[in-house]
């Protein structure tokens, strides 16, 4: 028993060594302008978009709404599923977005709880 509990308190220690990286879609509204990118800290990442923290693209065309999400545990998966996705077409894209998120909600106000 006193095992058990051992190695359960190891697995545990692993489990929060672990890091996790984001690939993420972000909308200007419905159907409107989108940018991907990959984070390993989603939240502070999305934030900063939506406060304009980021010149650049999002800035300037108001790309704030967070629509797509997806986690990996491997950064080299993470940057080469970002990459992929940046060639898709729109429509794949838009196909993307709605398995997950049909109505196109901000998924931000989501993942901050």
């Amino acid at each position: 028993m006193i095992l058990l509990f051992i190695g359960l308190q190891i697995a545990m220690k692993r489990r929060k060594d672990i890091k996790s990286y984001y690939i993420y879609i972000l909308a200007s509204q419905k159907e409107g302008t989108l940018y991907t990118g990959v984070t390993g800290d989603l939240i502070r990442r999305v934030h900063e978009h939506k406060s304009d923290l980021i010149t650049g693209f999002t800035k300037k065309y108001h790309v704030h709404r967070l629509v797509y999400y997806d986690e990996t545990n491997d950064i080299y998966e993470a940057i080469n599923r970002e990459k992929q996705i940046k060639k898709w077409k729109r429509c794949w894209k838009i196909e993307l977005i709605e398995s997950m998120n049909p109505e196109w909600k901000d998924l931000y106000y989501d993942i901050l709880s």
